[in-house]
């Protein structure tokens, strides 16, 4: 259950965005319907696995933030870094997409021009290892509460990996970070 949820706001926003490009950019909005299709049919049908392909669940990141970077255009930079081969792995489902989420729900949605968003990850032979980091305005007051992505990824963590994790969250006045470390298994 902690894996299923998936924010709303992007779906809504995502299919608001596509219905204005059906008018002005009909092949534009036919990438993004396509982009849309994969996301949902990765996160509906193949995520019911205890384990996915590593490089499926990098697909997923990289089209997400393809689909959300429409809403933002030109005020929103984005740097995906990937290092280390993913093939061969698997690693829990959706786990990685609530903090990406939050960069955009906590950072770019809240900035009227120049947020940013940087996404490093280093693939070794048997861990995974994450570094999310975004800008936030400077006025919005950090709290100790976190929200349900965070929440849920802990508990699943806990549930998962109750001895074999790390994840550290910390909050700058003008920049959140998030690492996160988890096992990786092998594809047989």
């Amino acid at each position: 259950m902690l894996k299923a949820q998936v924010h709303p706001h992007f779906l809504f926003n995502t299919l608001n965005n596509i219905y204005s490009f059906a008018m002005s950019a009909p092949p534009f909005a036919a990438r993004l319907v396509d982009n849309l299709s994969g996301t949902m049919h990765y996160m509906t049908a193949e995520c019911e696995a205890p384990a996915v392909p590593l490089d499926k669940e990098l697909r997923l990141i990289r089209d997400y933030i393809e689909l959300e970077k429409v809403r933002y255009g030109d005020r929103l930079h984005t740097d995906i870094m990937v290092d280390g081969n993913s093939g061969g792995k698997l690693i829990d489902p959706l786990l990685m997409i609530p903090l990406v989420e939050n960069c955009f729900k906590h950072g770019a949605s809240l900035l009227l021009e120049g947020s940013w968003i940087k996404l490093h990850i280093f693939i070794e032979s048997a861990v995974l290892k994450v570094e999310v980091r975004n800008n936030k305005p400077l006025h919005t007051p950090y709290t100790n509460r976190q929200g349900i992505g965070l929440n849920n990824v802990r508990k699943r963590l806990r549930l998962l990996h109750p001895e074999n994790h790390s994840l550290e969250i910390h909050s700058a006045p003008e920049e959140f970070t998030v690492f996160l470390q988890v096992p990786l298994k092998q594809q047989h």
